[in-house]
């Protein structure tokens, strides 16, 4: 239940539904109110924002703090990679699940990207098993069986692909891994902007990640001109992961530990009895 209520209240909270709302409210005020100085400022506000979040310059400044630590491939960043690499954890995203589709398309937003420099860094290592994350959400399938079934598509061996279907976020994702590896070296591939936040949580448990970044996006090489500054809803999208890595920093400092309760079921004389 505090899932479901978190992704409801994070999605109302993000930059588009957020300043939608705004101007909606402001529409209300100028149509039925006598506030129209307020309703005038609230939807002037609201198409200000969105115009603004859509322009490269500022959406990739708002986000590059949260990647620039990791606004490189995995050979550029660890100077001293592991000899033998027998895990590759690749963390879940976005994601549908349409049998009639091909298999990539059942990726949305983040996902793909992870995936491809997962199976990427596995043809790198051979003899590495690829460890996917993500629950099933609403859907029929979990997003760690989607993005297993695009690795196997893209000629990763069935034998050498291991779903872990019940982790719900980073935290939970970190758990589960660890009962998987104990504390090997692992690559750790997400998304570049949620590696910093995803890393600290693999490393608070004892556990050894070397961070493989994926999905770059904060551009820093050159563009055209019409591309930085005529709004975009593919730039706009940039400013939204800011804010959403922003608010889920706030969301892991604010909630309980949600796999203390698990530990300590796992730590009592029943269980480890019955191991």
């Amino acid at each position: 239940m505090l899932f479901i209520l978190k992704k409801y209240i994070g999605s109302l909270l993000m930059p588009l539904p957020l300043l939608l709302i705004v101007g909606f409210i402001g529409l209300l005020l100028l149509w039925f109110t006598r506030w129209q100085r307020c309703g005038k400022t609230l939807t002037t506000l609201s198409l200000v924002f969105i115009t603004l979040l859509g322009l490269q310059p500022i959406s990739d400044t708002l986000l590059a703090p949260a990647e620039k630590q990791f606004n490189k491939r995995y050979e550029l960043i660890t100077e001293t990679p592991p000899q033998d690499v027998r895990y590759i954890v690749v963390l879940g995203g976005g994601f549908t699940y349409n049998p009639d589709w091909s298999p990539s398309s059942n990726l949305l937003n983040n996902s793909l990207p992870r995936v491809t420099e997962g199976v990427r860094l596995y043809l790198k290592h051979p003899g590495s098993k690829l460890i996917f994350t993500g629950g099933k959400a609403s859907s029929t399938i979990s997003s760690a069986e989607v993005a297993a079934q695009v690795a196997q598509s893209l000629g990763v061996p069935a034998q050498d692909t291991i779903p872990l279907t019940e982790p719900k976020d980073t935290q939970e994702e970190a758990y589960e891994v660890e009962k998987i590896i104990g504390k090997s070296p692992f690559l750790l591939v997400t998304s570049a902007n949620h590696l910093p936040r995803a890393m600290t949580m693999f490393t608070q448990r004892g556990m050894t990640p070397f961070p493989a970044p994926a999905n770059q996006l904060v551009i820093t090489s050159e563009i055209n001109p019409w591309e930085k500054y005529i709004p975009s809803s593919y730039y706009f999208g940039h400013s939204e992961r800011a804010w959403y890595e922003f608010l889920g920093t706030i969301w892991w400092h604010l909630k309980p530990n949600n796999t203390q309760a698990l530990e300590e079921q796992l730590a009592t004389p029943e269980a480890i009895a019955a191991e």
